[in-house]
C-alpha cells in the first residue's frame, strides 16, 4: 500500500529557509499529491499550500511570497520550499495526497523557527 513520508523539518533561527519533502512509497501509480497543510495544538489544520493535477498553485494567506509549493514529474515526492521563517510558522507539517479518491496523510515533519 502507498504511504507518505515527509522530512527536512528541524529547528531554524527566524528568517531562514527549510525545504520540505514528501514521498509516496509503495505502489505509487494513481497517487495525486496535492497539498501541504500544518497544525500547532489548540489551532485547527491550517492549509499553507496547494498544487492542483495542472500545475496550479494557491497558498494561505499567511505564507504568500514566502513559501512555494512544488512537485516532481512522477509524481511521487511534494515539496515545500520555506523562506524568511518566522516563529508563528513553528507547526507540524503535514502532507496530503489523494489515492483512488481517498484522502492520503502523512505523519508530520516538525518545524520550529526561534526567535
Amino acid at each position: 500500500q502507498v504511504r507518505l513520508v515527509e522530512s527536512g523539518g528541524g529547528l531554524v533561527q527566524a528568517g531562514g529557509s527549510l525545504r520540505l519533502s514528501c514521498t509516496a512509497t509503495g505502489t505509487t501509480a494513481s497517487i495525486n499529491p496535492k497539498a501541504w497543510y500544518r497544525q500547532v495544538p489548540g489551532k485547527e489544520r491550517e492549509l499553507v499550500a496547494a498544487i492542483s493535477p495542472g500545475s496550479d498553485t494557491r497558498y494561505g494567506d499567511s505564507v504568500k511570497g514566502r513559501f512555494t509549493i512544488s512537485r516532481d514529474i512522477p509524481r511521487t515526492t511534494l515539496y515545500l520550499q520555506m523562506t524568511d521563517l518566522k516563529p508563528t510558522d513553528t507547526a507540524a507539517y503535514i502532507c496530503k495526497a489523494t489515492y483512488w479518491g481517498r484522502d492520503l496523510w502523512g505523519q508530520g515533519t516538525q518545524v520550529t523557527v526561534s526567535s
